[in-house]
């Protein structure tokens, strides 16, 4: 027996199936569309390198990267202290590769004798500035020695650096001129001081002693500071009283002594 077929079945069927089939369609429509309106892109070279995504390039272009690792490493210095100070940490910190410091300054001792030579300038700079305006000779050797200090307060980990000549190549041409020109500035104000030119290459004992003598109450009293070892002493002072004012009275009893010949 045969059964007729229900003629709005048959339309709902169709309909279905028109409806399962149109999304598709639409999709094919806007992809076309798209392609249509998009610039064509342009072929790459065989070989040829992907552009860099924004902000990612490396943060120096290569002539300062010299100079990046510097203040890198000056900054782990002061932060970490020397026993901090590795390529692996100034690469860290300066944000390039492991290998940079190395191709740069070949290992850690030329990293750092090259960061002592950045001291010294700057040690030589502060108390070439300190003592310019001063008048008198005593007045040029305290502006100094309170510029010594100064710098070595205000950059604890690079002045002990510095006088850390285990740990450094003085045979390095900057290192050796700037810490010559620091010994030359040192003698210089000495023999102003002992009214007579001081020869750096030759000294007589008496020259060398008040050199040593200066430079002895100055480093000694610096180190002293930032050790906090003039703490007891400073304690037991009249109010008012602090380490500048201690310094510019043992430079006066110093330099008010008659030279040695």
């Amino acid at each position: 027996m045969s059964v007729k077929p229900n003629l709005y079945s048959v339309k709902i069927v169709i309909y279905k199936a028109d409806m399962a089939r149109k999304p598709t369609v639409a999709r094919a429509r806007v992809g076309r569309a798209a392609n249509e309106t998009a610039p064509p892109r342009a072929p790459r070279k065989r070989g040829a390198p992907q552009a860099a995504a924004p902000n990612a390039g490396t943060p120096y272009h290569h002539g300062a990267l010299r100079d990046g690792l510097l203040e890198a490493a000056e900054r782990v210095l002061e932060r970490d202290g020397l026993a901090g100070l590795t390529l692996r940490a100034v690469a860290r910190e300066a944000g390039v590769s492991h290998a940079a410091p190395t191709h740069h300054f070949g290992d850690l001792t030329g990293l750092v004798s090259e960061l002592a030579a950045i001291g010294f300038r700057q040690f030589n700079t502060a108390m070439s500035a300190a003592g310019a305006p001063a008048t008198t000779l005593l007045e040029r050797a305290m502006a100094r020695a309170r510029a010594y200090v100064a710098y070595a307060q205000a950059h604890p980990g690079m002045y002990g650096l510095m006088f850390r000549t285990e740990r450094l190549d003085m045979s390095r041409p900057s290192l050796r001129e700037a810490a010559e020109a620091s010994f030359a500035g040192l003698a210089s104000a000495i023999g102003a001081n002992r009214q007579e030119q001081i020869s750096e290459a030759a000294l007589s004992l008496g020259q060398a002693a008040d050199i040593a003598r200066a430079w002895s109450l100055v480093h000694g009293f610096t180190m002293l500071l930032l050790d906090g070892r003039l703490t007891d002493i400073l304690d037991r002072l009249p109010d008012g009283t602090d380490a500048g004012m201690l310094l510019d009275a043992m430079l006066k009893r110093a330099i008010g002594q008659m030279p040695v010949t």
